[in-house]
């Protein structure tokens, strides 16, 4: 599906029929897996052959979806989890072991930072957290002998700064490691880290790769472009035999293309478990098909309410990429071609008691933890999403005490600002 644009591979790319077989991706709602023999099922569990025996570490239906989504990022696999933290998490585990350290952009979002600064600290997992707008110099200088990976998301939730994917992978490049990104807010269809240099994107395809609110699910892709091997000091669980799987050295055995999501599958999936349910798959393919139709009208609805909240006294702060006089905008237009994401959020002169009024007097926009919907949403990250952040973490995230993220829907632009203003004339 290469040759093809990216809209006719979100409808088609993953899964093509064969004479007589069903039209739409099959749903194998099956935990296990016939065979005719046990050397034939002993050759899967030797990574000899391709093919399916528990859906604990693979199912049919959700490998399908997850080659539409590796088409989609221009990566050469990919691999499906139960949720986008999930996703985040064995990204970098699959290359982190204890003793290693992590550079991470301080503007992410807090269920990742807590990931990372808490709870991989306890694995014996160091690392640094750097400022999107930090120098070459000062990134550089987060690095020490022992980093495996640099972390970012493309744009950040909630405080929807933009990271400079050059940047950041030429001195993960620089210094022996792959740059992970977190592309969920943008899509493929606004941005591909992968064309800018990044080595692995995640996604919670929770968010608008799902659009509807059904299914918690998440995506990892790999470029296929790191050389695990030239840096094989770093990376022994893809570089050294795997006793596990019977001296397997993935490097080796799958190359630069398949070792990443083979090990990740085989070895972790395999541990941890976390894989969605056929059905969830299901439900994510049918928002894939979509998303090249949804994004733009995301996009036009969070212009036209980044527009509207600038031009009010009772804002303090609008952040959105999209605006010229936003910090981030130049690199928005070099990054960003399909404009951005419907996520807006802004600050509000009254602080948190500012922000709850506002909120409370919202009737179409929903409170709801929760963000890129079909429908509009809005919540107080500092009390929800980033509730565990001190306020010199929130701070770095980027999040202020009286913002709030709105994220904008699919519904008539006219009846989504005519609420905000509503809200707004309470505070």
């Amino acid at each position: 599906m290469s040759d093809y644009s990216i809209g006719t591979r979100c409808v088609q790319a993953g899964y093509t029929p064969k004479n007589g077989e069903p039209r739409q991706v099959p749903i194998i709602q099956s935990t296990t897996f016939r065979y005719d023999s046990s050397e034939a099922m002993g050759r899967l569990f030797d990574l000899k052959e391709s093919g399916y025996f528990y859906t604990r570490l693979q199912n049919p239906t959700n490998d399908f979806v997850a080659a539409k989504i590796a088409a989609l990022e221009g990566g050469c696999a990919a691999m499906l989890t139960s949720s986008g933290q999930a996703a985040t998490f064995l990204s970098l585990f699959n290359i982190c072991e204890c003793g290693a350290h992590i550079v991470a952009s301080s503007s992410i979002y807090g269920g990742s930072f807590n990931l990372i600064a808490v709870t991989m600290k306890k694995m014996g997992i160091r690392a640094s957290f750097v400022s999107p707008d930090c120098t070459e110099e000062e990134l550089n200088a987060a690095f020490c002998e022992d980093t495996c990976a640099v972390f970012g998301e493309t744009v950040a939730n909630p405080a929807l700064t933009v990271l400079d994917i050059e940047k950041f992978a030429k001195a993960a490049h620089a210094h022996g490691v792959p740059l992970i990104v977190d592309n969920t807010f943008p899509t493929p269809i606004n941005c591909r880290p992968i064309e800018w240099g990044a080595d692995i994107v995640i996604h919670s395809t929770t968010k608008y790769m799902d659009g509807h609110g059904v299914a918690v699910g998440g995506a990892i892709v790999d470029s296929g472009n790191f050389d695990w091997l030239a840096h094989a000091d770093k990376f022994p669980g893809l570089c050294t035999p795997d006793e596990s799987y019977h001296g397997t050295c993935y490097a080796e055995s799958f190359g630069k293309e398949g070792a990443f999501i083979t090990k990740c599958t085989a070895q972790l999936m395999r541990d941890f478990g976390c894989i969605p349910s056929p059905q969830n798959a299901f439900y994510l393919n049918l928002g894939l098909e979509s998303l090249h139709v949804r994004m733009p009208r995301h996009v036009e609805n969070a212009q036209a309410a980044a527009e509207f909240l600038d031009a009010q006294d009772k804002v303090l702060k609008v952040n959105y990429p999209g605006l010229p006089g936003n910090r981030y905008h130049g690199l928005a237009e070099k990054y960003l071609r399909g404009g951005g994401c419907g996520v807006v959020s802004f600050e509000l002169s009254g602080g948190r008691e500012a922000a709850e009024r506002f909120m409370g007097k919202l009737k179409l926009i929903a409170i709801e933890t929760h963000v890129a919907d079909a429908r509009s949403c809005c919540l107080h990250p500092a009390s929800s999403t980033h509730r565990q952040l001190n306020d010199s973490q929130l701070a770095a995230a980027g999040v202020a005490p009286g913002l709030i993220r709105v994220s904008l829907g699919l519904e008539d632009r006219e009846d989504l600002l005519a609420d905000l203003k509503h809200a707004l004339e309470a505070v």
